[in-house]
């Protein structure tokens, strides 16, 4: 059996960083909506010019380049967009960067399996913690040419990364494709066009404290009304003075828009991108703020009243709530989602399951809710599970990474907890100690509820392994110790029971307990049972002394 990997400790989930709430621009103009396309394709163009210029500086950029590229950006749009589009360019720039770095390591990794399953014989079983070799010959040849298309490619990745060269697709590379499959994607030539053009459209602004409502470039007043710095070449489109032309709608942040009414009055950065959603020809207005940071919780604090254990699983979230001593209570939860269709949709779903999870949680008090802090980057590559394709669309398919940050962001309004704790066999251990405990006549406890109270105890800080009964007292010697109740090397495991005051059962009145401590009590080797202080004698009695003279006299006679 192999030894098992070291558990990390709990820790409580840091909050969100930022915020970020959308509307709905209604009632645009023909005249509006005009003055939108041509401000969101003019910058469009720019932002384009500055990516490709900044993936030709590569490793080489510094920030007297980056000034550079700001100062030619200036005088055909303005000092405020060329900054938002250099600064947009330099975190596309560093995504990619970072997306190449894990696409070097996912070849890396089924690199490193190929070659370890293809050292094997064909057909030997592989162990809990690696796979075995192929099934077949046919597969084994298979395996070894895809191990050098894979080598080939690490050796292009690590050449364009030493380079400093990534590839980026402004609109996206999968919008890209789809112009070559039309057909399949329902589309025609062009609805493809319309969309492709919007999504590389440009027409978002950082916000600046200290200036009017946040925003310099785009400013929305605090009764709503919208107003864009058109950029120099569009500057005859003005419909009011120094350059600016106001929209015809009023817009409403319905969420946070407390939250947003205060930043704008104090005249605190807000960062706004209008954006269109071809499908649905309607235009939205997105608003982000940074928040600043707080304070975690002590995890003891967040623990005061309990935890809720959360399993996430492919269909549902399962839970449980556990009292401060690490015992479940109540009946566990499912909270159910569909992750199939679009990424809006998944997102809604996982949105509207934590929704009904917090609100249950604040039902009964609870400020603290475990999770696991899951990460399946290193489970999806497809060496790995080999013909499991069906395994790895289901791990592929849920957002692990996106279900702790969401629901830390949508627990800090609500004040509670989010508390992250290793994975490591919380399926299996739950299943073992609590599934079948749990389950009684009228209620079925799944794997995925015990789980959850094993990582609602995990959070807390106790063993997964429940506290076993005690053996019946005819076989006390036989049964032996309880399995989960003092390691053998604590001292005093072995002494004596220490004396409560009161009646330990109903049935005894106080005062009755003298028994707590006497030895002589326990039935242990060399002790009577009872309470007398004699002992009988270790040498054997003579015939004489059993027996007594008169009767072994008449024994010689009769002899």
């Amino acid at each position: 059996m192999g030894e098992l990997r070291s558990i990390a400790p709990p820790f409580v989930a840091s909050g969100p960083c930022g915020v970020a709430v959308r509307t709905r621009l209604k009632h645009l103009t023909s005249d509006d909506e005009k003055v939108l396309r041509l401000v969101g394709a003019h910058l469009g163009s720019l932002a384009s010019k500055d990516l490709k210029a900044r993936c030709r500086d590569g490793l080489s950029q510094s920030g007297e380049a980056w000034a550079v590229r700001k100062r030619e950006l200036t005088p055909l749009s303005s000092s405020r967009w060329a900054g938002s589009i250099t600064k947009a360019t330099h975190d596309q720039w560093a995504l990619a960067r970072r997306c190449q770095l894990a696409h070097l390591q996912n070849l890396e990794a089924g690199i490193r399996t190929i070659r370890h399953r293809l050292s094997l014989p064909v057909g030997q079983k592989g162990t809990k913690g690696k796979p075995g070799g192929y099934r077949s010959a046919r597969e084994w040849h298979a395996k070894s040419r895809r191990l050098h298309v894979l080598e080939d490619r690490l050796a292009g990745v690590r050449a364009d990364r030493e380079a400093g060269i990534v590839h980026v697709v402004r609109g996206g590379k999968r919008l890209a494709r789809t112009r070559h499959h039309l057909e399949a994607a329902q589309l025609t030539e062009s609805v493809w066009r319309q969309r492709w053009e919007a999504e590389r459209w440009f027409c978002q602004a950082d916000g600046e404290s200290g200036k009017r409502y946040g925003n310099e470039t785009i400013r929305i007043s605090p009764e709503g009304e919208v107003s864009i710095r058109l950029p120099a070449p569009l500057a005859h489109l003005a419909n009011t003075p120094h350059g600016r032309y106001v929209m015809a709608c009023r817009v409403v942040f319905t969420h946070r828009g407390g939250e947003w009414a205060d930043r704008v009055a104090a005249d605190r950065a807000i960062a706004y991108r209008l954006h269109l959603d071809t499908g649905r020809d309607r235009w939205y207005l997105s608003a982000s703020w940074q928040l600043p940071p707080t304070p975690s919780l002590p995890i003891e604090a967040a623990l005061a009243h309990g935890v809720i254990g959360v399993d996430m699983n492919a269909d549902h979230l399962a839970a449980w709530r556990l009292d401060v001593h690490g015992n479940p209570t109540g009946s566990p939860r499912r909270f159910s989602y569909d992750l199939t269709g679009t990424a809006q949709h998944r997102d809604a779903q996982v949105r509207h399951a934590l929704t009904r999870l917090l609100h249950w949680s604040r039902a009964w008090g609870v400020k603290a809710i475990a999770v696991e802090d899951l990460d399946f980057a290193s489970e999806k590559t497809r060496e790995k599970h080999g013909r499991r394709k069906r395994f790895r669309q289901l791990i592929s398919g849920m957002p692990t990474g996106k279900l702790r940050a969401r629901l830390s962001s949508m627990a800090d309004q609500t004040g509670i907890a989010v508390i992250a704790v290793d994975p490591a066999y919380t399926s299996r251990w739950g299943a073992q100690h609590w599934q079948k405990p749990l389950t009684t006549t009228t209620r079925t406890t799944t794997r995925h509820d015990a789980a959850a109270v094993a990582i609602g105890r995990r959070a807390q800080q106790h063993p997964i392994r429940r506290r076993t009964t005690p053996p019946p007292h005819d076989r006390s010697d036989r049964a032996g110790h309880r399995t989960v109740q003092a390691d053998r090397r604590v001292p005093g495991r072995e002494g004596t029971r220490p004396r409560i005051p009161g009646p330990r059962t109903r049935s005894v009145r106080a005062g009755r307990g003298a028994n707590a401590g006497n030895q002589n009590a326990q039935h242990r080797p060399g002790r009577s049972a009872e309470h007398e202080t004699w002992q009988q004698d270790s040498l054997p009695l003579s015939l004489q002394e059993r027996c007594g003279p008169e009767v072994l006299k008449s024994v010689r006679i009769a002899a």
